[in-house]
């Protein structure tokens, strides 16, 4: 059997991202074969993604990546706040959101995608799961492309380039792309994540939300004791006041608190197509768990 020496140990540990001491049960499990211990460490990665697949990931990362005319958004969980601020997680996320950006948003063919180390995204995602110690997911992505204009993003707070907690890609047409117009959809995505509208135009609000609102301001108008045509006329209003509230070309332009979106868009001489907003976490229920009592539970096992 081959000597396990320190320098052997660090070369495994600089190959995989392990940590020293897995890396020194591997070489030895592998008799100093370096090719079978990254087998040993990959199956014993497995395994461990295994044991915590079922951990809840409400935390974590958004990540983005653009091109001329093209822009794609990720969203990339784990269990903790704290992974997000691990530099090894971060540059798993800018990856994966650049992966997207070349093999497009569909999960099963960017889990496939290859990744600058030689691994796939799916066996990258438990390589790190393995070297770090918590459940993580890869929850969504989005690509957004147009012909002539430009996709522009958006990461609010962002902890370095292209990378934070709400994340927000804009398409919009025109006959070239300028200064001006990835300023405009810088300016468009800094609206939508503060404003958080649902569709981008009326055509595109959900029939059933709209029923719900208007069932329940029909109810409330009621409440007043007016004849139905006058409920009708005041539903209608509240009606066009909902539109303001969730329809992004519809909203007040945030940024003079008068001017329609449409009426921006308009003026610069485009056209807004499409939106997405990765507010992370959103959707998810968070588990509540008693720390102490996990602590406590620890040290008696």
């Amino acid at each position: 059997m081959a000597e396990i020496t320190a320098a052997l140990v660090r070369d495994l540990r600089e190959k995989t991202g392990a940590g020293m001491m897995d890396c020194k049960k591997a070489l030895t499990e592998a008799a100093g074969d370096m090719d079978a211990a990254i087998d040993w460490l990959r199956t014993k990665g497995l395994s461990q993604a295994a044991k915590k697949s079922g951990r809840t990931t409400a935390e974590g990362l958004i990540g983005v990546a653009s091109r001329p005319q093209r822009a794609a958004m990720v969203e990339v969980n784990a269990e903790t706040d704290f992974v997000g601020r691990n530099e090894a997680f971060q540059g798993f996320v800018e990856a994966v959101a650049h992966a997207a950006l070349e093999v497009g948003d569909d999960l099963e063919a960017l889990k496939q995608a290859k990744l600058a180390s030689g691994r796939t995204v799916a066996d990258e995602l438990t390589h790190l799961i393995a070297t770090i110690g918590e459940n993580m997911s890869i929850r969504r992505a989005k690509v957004l492309e147009v012909s002539s204009g430009t996709v522009a993003s958006y990461v609010h707070s962002a902890l370095r380039p292209g990378i934070g907690k709400i994340g927000v890609l804009a398409a919009i047409e025109a006959p070239s792309e300028t200064d001006a117009l990835e300023t405009l959809g810088r300016q468009v995505g800094m609206h939508v994540a503060a404003t958080r509208p649902s569709a981008l135009d009326i055509s595109g609000v959900d029939p059933e939300a709209l029923e719900r609102e208007r069932a329940v301001l029909i109810e409330q108008a009621r409440e007043s004791g007016k004849p139905e045509a006058i409920i009708e006329k005041m539903v209608d209003g509240r009606i066009r006041k909902y539109y303001e509230e969730v329809v992004l070309l519809e909203q007040v332009w945030v940024h003079d608190g008068e001017t329609r979106v449409a009426k921006v868009i308009e003026k610069a001489g485009a056209k807004l197509v499409a939106f997405e907003r990765f507010h992370l976490g959103e959707g998810i229920e968070k588990e509540q768990s008693d720390f102490a009592a996990e602590v406590a539970a620890a040290a008696g096992a």
